[in-house]
């Protein structure tokens, strides 16, 4: 297990020694500059935490804390904040400081893999927590329909109860699994970065989450889908063979196996803003040179019926990103709109 204190110090640095300005674009997943989000959110946290805005006028707020996040960083400061989009080009983010629960974008979509970096504010102006999230994992958070998913599929269940959709994992994400029988995963957090030879195989992981069907849990009610949601990623994490369960909101549900986690109870599968085939980088450091994608993801879909107050898992699929489609059928949503409001819920900043 990684000392990710040490990794953290190290980023601020790398960044520090090598004299980039906040507008020097870095390739995602570049191990010495880019920042993956879990580490950006704990060096801005632990940075920003107890910053008093008091008294400040908007504009200058958000000066003083852009000015605190680049020192938080190791890059300068610039003398003038340019109106890039976004605003931190260096390491992809915005900033949104929020005194609310009611996130407004303005004159954009939600970008995919930007970072969205939010700051929530306390009624003393006190700055109490930095939370960073994906413009996919935004997109999810939306209950209101002022934002509609782009992407989205049907699930058609067939005769096989389980199906392994992949034969195996993708040329890209083969060279860095291990052999799956050897992998123990008691003394590792669910939600660490992939490392080399520590990644089950797509096999593996079909054989260990084969098991959960005929297993139940109770239902949390039509409107607490993230509920039910966390109640499957506990089986799913126990199943894997984790010696506890951890969840940070971010996509892929289990990030140290690089397992995306969905539970159907009806056919439509929201997919978000990024297509499971999709070549885009995955915002985690690269593994022995190696990028991971959205593609080499693999999908982990249960279907589910809800009977006398119980979630009974009936259905399990599993896939990588790069073959979802051949086996679930792509329909379109419609466009997004211009000005985005999305009600964060309430114990967002707590996770």
């Amino acid at each position: 297990m990684q000392d990710r204190t040490k990794v953290r110090r190290d980023f601020v640095a790398a960044i520090a020694n090598s004299r980039l300005s906040i507008y020097d674009p870095i390739k995602i997943g570049d191990p010495a500059l880019w920042i993956p989000s879990p580490d950006l959110e704990m060096i801005l946290d632990e940075a920003l935490r107890g910053t008093s805005l008091k008294g400040l006028p908007l504009r200058t707020r958000s000066k003083v804390v852009k000015e605190k996040i680049c020192r938080a960083l190791g890059y300068p400061v610039p003398a003038t904040f340019k109106k890039t989009q976004p605003r931190f080009l260096g390491q992809f983010f915005d900033t949104y400081v929020q005194k609310s629960n009611n996130l407004q974008v303005w004159n954009e979509e939600l970008s995919p893999t930007r970072r969205y970096v939010l700051i929530k504010v306390s009624a003393d102006d006190l700055i109490e927590r930095v939370k960073v999230v994906t413009g996919d994992t935004l997109a999810l958070l939306d209950t209101t329909g002022t934002l509609t998913q782009k992407y989205q599929a049907r699930l058609i269940t067939g005769h096989q109860q389980v199906e392994l959709i992949s034969a195996g994992d993708t040329d890209n994400l083969q060279p860095l699994t291990g052999e799956g029988e050897k992998i123990l995963l008691q003394q590792t957090s669910p939600i660490e970065q992939p490392g080399a030879g520590a990644i089950l195989p797509v096999s593996a992981v079909f054989e260990r989450l084969a098991s959960l069907i005929g297993q139940s849990f109770p239902d949390s009610g039509h409107d607490q889908e993230r509920n039910r949601g966390a109640d499957l990623h506990r089986l799913v994490c126990q199943a894997l063979g984790y010696g506890d369960y951890r969840d940070d909101g971010r996509f892929p549900d289990v990030r140290h196996q690089l397992v995306e986690v969905k539970l159907q109870t009806s056919p439509t599968v929201d997919l978000g803003l990024v297509r499971p085939d999709s070549r885009e980088p995955l915002d985690v450091s690269q593994i022995e040179g190696r990028q991971v994608r959205h593609c080499d993801v693999r999908y982990a879909i249960f279907y589910a019926r809800i009977e006398g107050g119980l979630i009974i898992l009936t259905h399990f699929y599993l896939s990588t990103g790069e073959d979802f489609f051949t086996r679930f059928q792509q329909f379109q949503g419609k466009v997004l709109n211009k000005k985005l409001q999305i009600p964060l819920p309430r114990d967002f900043f707590d996770r």
